[in-house]
């Protein structure tokens, strides 16, 4: 049972027949807290938090008060425990997370503690939407190839899924085939007011809050709904129990204007808030949107602004409750009781927005005019680097010409080849067309106007060219239904845009391969050619590896781009292509009109169609059924298995952390530049023969058939360690000339690859480093990351700056972050990689921030010194690292109590 905290905030709320309990904001302010109403919305979440677990101890009456005075300091320091109500995992980061706690069930067992202990103590659900591939593509069958293709691949995966379901208390599997993770939270999973039992059976009711294991998890800020990205590790932690600790962080308004323009889509409005807000900086902090053009937004379109958060850098991209929110609780056939509940709470908290609300106090503001936005696409390797349409020729012309080393205007000579056979792919072609991902498929405007731009170019007689690898995943059954219902499917069909799979498919680089025409091209050539997906990410090598270009752009855009083949010509001035006629065809030809976007949407997205495809969401019907499941309270490794191995983190956990050690005699591992993606540090994508780890899989036995994907690979720490800093695409300063995960072992100089280098150096006893620059972790919550760097033997990373989610997530596997002092760098340092590194002092780190003294020795030269920022931040960090990690941390609290 709750039990009323410092400012008797617990009060009960009527909805209709029902009376709640709940943390008034409004009744502790009557009791001596602040005036909170000018805080933040996203603020006056986490204040209800605290309030909600004060009793706890973890939550101090300064705490609260700290928070609630929030807007008169605006750049705050300090930090406050969070506690989130739920967990969302997809299986790629969620699957690990079960065998960490596996693995910890058998060391608790070690310790004499009892293995049960280690259970979620709060509701956790799995969502399978990581592992579908598009090996089959552009047929009817695609869809019911593909799934049987994941099946035999992942069945020891799944079946690892069936046991930890039928194992662990509050947790629930969304088997293959439903959609990805953050578009079903956005459609069902989500209450935005959560409710639930006090011990004397009252209903209590509190905001919606989660941490997510994908870095899109905010996604779901666009319902108001509270919570952030994290990786695996943190978000065991808090499965087991323990708070999330959050500094206090500074919140951004980003207030938008105007209206949209008519025929501009919800992906130009993202892409152009993603550049603006990446260029201001707003890393670790909360971005909170407001002003009037807030109520020209539909829930689904502000749905993409809020998921592309990690890649303008921020925490949560939050927008506050209102009629918006309301309207899609409706629309997705939400029950009407909790939609009320939903109005009457956020109204009696002051979490409802109107027109004319008064507008926070913020941080810092920056305005966007959605008036003055024009269609857009992103590329060719960041989320950031909007492009309008109008130049992406010119970009694409740019960058090719910087591969082969050309003037931009030799790039595509005039007399290239019309793109109309096999043969004349070249240059700046476009090698798949994709609409994918939950960041566009959750809009049915877009989706919709894919499917009416097909329509059109079909009555004009275009097809998609012969080159162009196109596929269709929707988030969520929801689309597949509404396209199915409007007619739309069938013209999509004729263009190649049959359905191939519901998960994320070649948004995280399960692209699958290019035909074998197309893909010998490229090679024989060395062509540099496009990927256009509808997704969220383009970074370098995740798409395809034979794709050196990637756009994002809006579903209809990316119909366009497969009829177009090509991205060296204007999509907006020049034709797509020919209709049977010979006569020229124009994207404004076949463009739909709002009046033809709405009406689709009144006729084909209704709430029984939502209410249909959730009906079975647990359902995985046949070949989930058959799966078997092996173990009991422990589960029954195999240690034959290529997939599944007990993790290797626990194996020297004791009762008693050891005491941290100074760094002493350490080599760079690796020395990198700028915007270092989690990526670059642990592909997800495809294991090729003559890589480290598909060489080591070969060796068990493994065809490359089967290799599967590092996704699917992430229970087997040998493939994983292997992969470790082995994206195809990443650039080693230590070993210049190459690329790929390739490195030099010093003192020798020879040029190895990363996992033989860590190997030998773990053999000598030579602790590691890496050096890198700024935005150091960008992109996706993977904890492997982080494990990897830890297995390697990494004991700190030394960066210019990091990324929140990777920051923490090395911090989480005992892998101190340290951070250069303003104006300092490895290139004004003179590093080459020749260095060896003492880092001394670590044995006093015992509170957040402070400086370690790094002495740095040169081959034949004087001793360097610079003085290193500590980057734990809060003093839980610190103790997780002191701990070695906080799963140690967590397994050894709960064995002492």
């Amino acid at each position: 049972m709750p039990n009323p905290n410092s400012f008797n905030a617990l009060k009960e709320l009527e909805v209709g027949r029902r009376k709640l309990l709940h943390y008034s904001l409004k009744a502790a302010e009557q009791n001596g807290l602040p005036d909170v109403s000018r805080l933040p919305y996203s603020l006056k979440v986490l204040l209800e938090n605290a309030l909600r677990h004060e009793d706890n101890h973890a939550v101090t009456v300064a705490d609260i008060v700290s928070l609630a005075t929030w807007p008169r300091h605006r750049h705050p320091s300090g930090e406050i425990a969070f506690h989130p109500v739920r967990i969302l995992m997809p299986d790629s980061s969620g699957l690990p997370l079960l065998a960490d706690l596996a693995a910890m069930r058998d060391a608790m067992r070690a310790l004499g503690g009892d293995p049960a202990r280690i259970n979620p103590v709060i509701p956790a659900h799995l969502v399978v939407d990581h592992s579908v591939n598009v090996d089959f593509a552009g047929s009817a069958d695609a869809l019911a190839r593909n799934k049987k293709q994941e099946y035999q691949r992942n069945g020891e995966r799944y079946g690892f899924l069936k046991w930890a379901e039928g194992s662990y208390r509050n947790f629930k599997v969304v088997p293959p085939g439903s959609g990805i993770c953050h578009q079903i939270n956005l459609e069902y999973l989500a209450q935005v007011v959560w409710t639930g039992r006090d011990a004397d059976g009252r209903e209590t009711a509190c905001p919606d809050s989660l941490l997510g294991m994908d870095s899109h998890t905010p996604m779901v800020n666009s319902l108001g709904v509270f919570g952030w990205g994290v990786g695996g590790i943190e978000a065991a932690a808090a499965l087991l129990g323990q708070p999330v600790s959050v500094a206090i962080p500074e919140v951004v308004g980003c207030r938008l204007v105007g209206k949209p323009r008519p025929g501009l889509t919800a992906t130009d409005i993202v892409l152009t808030v993603t550049q603006v807000l990446r260029r201001m900086g707003v890393v670790q902090k909360f971005v909170e949107f407001w002003g009037d053009g807030v109520s020209h937004l539909s829930l689904t379109d502000r749905a993409p602004i809020s998921n592309m958060a990690p890649e303008y850098g921020a925490t949560m991209g939050f927008f506050p409750i209102d009629r918006q929110t309301i309207d899609f609780l409706a629309l997705s056939g939400r029950d009407p009781e909790q939609i009320a509940l939903v109005e009457s709470y956020a109204r009696a908290q002051g979490l409802w927005r109107d027109a004319d609300t008064p507008e926070p106090v913020f941080s810092d503001v920056v305005e966007v005019d959605l008036s003055a936005i024009e269609p857009s696409m992103a590329g060719p390797r960041r989320p950031q680097d909007r492009v309008p349409l109008t130049q992406v020729s010119q970009t694409v012309a740019q960058t090719v010409a910087q591969f082969r080393g050309v003037d931009a205007s030799a790039a595509f000579p005039p007399t290239a080849p019309e793109s109309g056979a096999m043969a004349a792919i070249s240059d700046g072609d476009i090698a798949i067309a994709a609409i994918t991902s939950c960041t566009n498929s959750s809009n049915p405007s877009v989706v919709l106007a894919a499917g009416l731009i097909a329509r059109n170019a079909r009555a004009r007689g275009l097809t998609a060219k012969p080159w162009v690898k196109t596929s269709l995943a929707p988030g969520s059954q929801v689309v597949a239904a509404y396209l199915e219902r409007s007619g739309l499917q069938k013209p999509l069909d004729e263009l190649g845009f049959q359905v191939v799979g519901f998960g994320c498919t070649t948004c995280l680089g399960n692209s699958g391969p290019l035909s074998a025409a197309v893909s010998r091209e490229i090679t024989e050539k060395d062509l540099m050619v496009a990927a256009v997906t509808s997704s969220n990410r383009n970074f370098e090598g995740r798409v395809h590896p034979q794709c050196r270009m990637a756009f994002l752009a809006s579903p209809p855009l990316v119909v366009a781009c497969a009829i177009a083949g090509t991205l060296r010509r204007d999509l907006l001035t020049e034709p797509l292509g020919a209709d049977p006629e010979g006569k020229p065809v124009f994207l404004a030809d076949i463009w739909p009109s709002p009046e033809e976007i709405s009406e689709a949407l009144r006729d084909a997205v209704t709430p029984d169609l939502y209410r249909r495809s959730y009906a079975d969401v647990f359902d995985g019907g046949a070949e989930w059924d058959a799966l078997s499941a092996t173990g009991g309270v422990t589960f029954a490794w195999d240690p034959q298995s290529t997939y599944i191995l007990q993790p290797p983190f626990f194996g020297e956990t004791t009762p008693e952390p050891a005491k941290p050690v100074d760094i002493v005699g350490a080599r760079p591992l690796l020395m990198l530049g700028d915007s270092i993606t989690t990526d670059h540090i642990s592909p997800v994508g495809a294991i090729t023969p003559d890589s480290a780890a598909g060489r080591y899989l070969i060796d068990q036995g493994v065809e490359p058939a089967d290799f599967n994907s590092f996704s699917g690979r992430r229970v087997n720490h040998h493939v994983m360690m292997r992969g470790g800093f082995a994206n195809i695409r990443l650039k080693n300063e230590m070993a210049p000339g190459t690329e790929g995960g390739f490195t030099r072992l010093m003192p020798e100089g020879s040029v190895v690859d990363v996992y033989d280098a860590a190997a030998a150096y773990r053999a000598a006893g030579v602790p590691l480093v890496v050096v890198a620059g700024k935005e150091y972790g960008a992109g996706s919550s993977r904890d492997w990351a982080a494990k990897v760097t830890r297995l390697l033997g990494v004991r700190a990373v030394i960066a210019e700056s990091f990324e929140r989610i990777h920051r923490s997530n090395l911090i989480c596997m005992g892998v101190l972050p340290l951070q250069f002092p303003e104006g300092v760098t490895r290139t004004t340092l003179g590093l080459t990689g020749c260095e060896v590194f003492d880092i001394a002092g670590l044995t006093e780190i015992r509170r957040p921030g402070g400086t370690l003294l790094c002495r740095i020795r040169r081959p034949g030269e004087a001793e360097g010194t610079v003085t290193l920022q500590v980057r734990l931040d809060t003093a839980y960090e610190v103790d997780y690292w002191r701990n070695g990690g906080i799963l140690d941390y967590v397994l050894r609290g709960l064995f002492a109590s």
